[in-house]
């Protein structure tokens, strides 16, 4: 299979904008690149790759924008080894990938044989799918609606929050990305009588919209409204269009594995990130 590198986002697109929506597991790639093509990430230069079959069919595709992680698709060891090396020659600073869980193990492998450093897993989480919206149990008091630009200070602190409390990467650019959703209506929050939780809405890529994040503050905790939040993002996902939502979830969360289960998510595959040292 042959490799292609790029950093321009529109040949990438040209090229794995379909292969990357055709199934569920590539929806975080796909709405990177969205968010890119429509200018979401201008701190640093993204980097692209794709493999080519003989039949010139797309086989697998990564992608990262710095300082986040790079994100793959699924494939198996033989095209980890020969993405890694190349994938190096042009971004040694490498930190980390994420993506389907035997993908992100087979991409760690192939760093560690390039390099002689270690990797260790920095997460592991559930995706999650739904395609009908179940009432949550106990709805929530109080309405979803977007996000007001005169709430972006409260955002840029959830936002840190979030990323803090998951351990996730990408602090420095919590500014950035806050004005980015606000400017694209991105972000939705449950207000009872003011703001109480946030949830991202991604626009759909192959008919699938992913949610998330979903942040409410500890004091706001235990009273629905992160459930009955998602149940109504999720709706109003399909209502614009789309035929599926998915959300990820932190695997040793039993309560929000739970509640979005009420909703409607099920659980239909693994996602792993793993640091590279």
């Amino acid at each position: 299979m042959r490799l292609v590198l790029t950093r321009d986002p529109g040949k990438f697109a040209a090229r794995a904008q379909t292969f990357l929506s055709e199934r569920i597991e590539r929806n975080v790639l796909a709405t990177v690149l969205m968010n890119v093509l429509d200018g979401g990430h201008t701190a640093a230069r993204p980097l692209f790759a794709y493999g080519v079959a003989e039949d010139g069919e797309v086989g697998y595709a990564a992608l990262r924008t710095p300082p986040r992680f790079m994100l793959t698709s699924e494939l198996g060891a033989p095209a980890a080894d020969r993405l890694v090396p190349e994938w190096l020659e042009q971004d040694p600073e490498l930190p980390g990938v994420g993506g389907p869980a035997d993908s992100a193990r087979a991409i760690a492998a192939a760093w560690s044989r390039c390099t002689g450093a270690p990797t260790s897993v920095a997460m592991r989480e559930a995706m999650h799918v739904l395609d009908r919206v179940h009432d949550p149990p106990r709805p929530a008091r109080g309405e979803l609606r977007p996000a007001r630009p005169a709430e972006r200070s409260l955002l840029v602190e959830w936002m840190g929050a979030f990323i803090a409390e998951a351990g996730l990467a990408g602090s420095r650019e919590v500014e950035a990305t806050v004005d980015y959703r606000l400017e694209h209506g991105r972000f939705l929050v449950w207000d009872d009588r003011g703001p109480v939780s946030l949830v991202g809405l991604a626009p759909a890529a192959g008919g699938v919209a992913r949610i998330g994040p979903v942040y409410t503050p500890p004091d706001r905790r235990r009273r629905g409204y992160a459930g009955t939040a998602v149940a109504e993002a999720s709706r109003l996902a399909i209502a614009r269009g789309a035929h599926r939502c998915t959300l990820f979830t932190d695997v040793s969360n039993p309560t929000s594995n739970k509640i979005y289960a009420e909703v409607g998510y099920h659980r239909f595959g693994d996602w792993e990130e793993h640091e590279f040292r």
